[in-house]
């Protein structure tokens, strides 16, 4: 499974941008599709994750301005990042929690960062 992410780029505080994240390859059961960030020094931490039956997860930080949506059919995830803080700058990672037909087998996949720089 390849994940391929785009969107994001810089923004002032309270602007909004959109990542998009498309899966492809060997594809069986995309359980969990999202997001995380990164910023230098920290560790990757949740922003907002959805999963098959539409259930969601937010890091209280962005609950209320970050919207995420999944087009199961196409296999993408779409992030709406609203009204921007600049302690939203990071580097953001597509994240899919994906389970194989044979045996069942779940496993994590990543895809490339895309920076999102807020200023204030």
């Amino acid at each position: 499974v390849q994940l391929l992410a785009s969107g994001g780029g810089s923004v002032q505080a309270g602007g909004s941008l959109r990542l998009s994240c498309a899966a492809s390859g060997s594809i069986f059961d995309l359980k969990l599709m999202g997001w995380y960030r990164q910023v230098p020094g920290k560790q990757r931490e949740l922003v907002a994750t959805m999963s098959k039956s539409g259930t969601t997860n937010y890091a209280d930080s962005v609950r209320g301005r970050f919207t995420i949506s999944r087009d199961l059919a196409a296999n993408t995830a779409a992030l709406q990042m609203n009204n921007l803080r600049p302690e939203d700058t990071g580097v953001y990672y597509c994240y899919a929690d994906h389970m194989a037909r044979d045996w069942g087998l779940r496993k994590d996949y990543w895809g490339r960062g895309t920076q999102v720089t807020v200023s204030s």
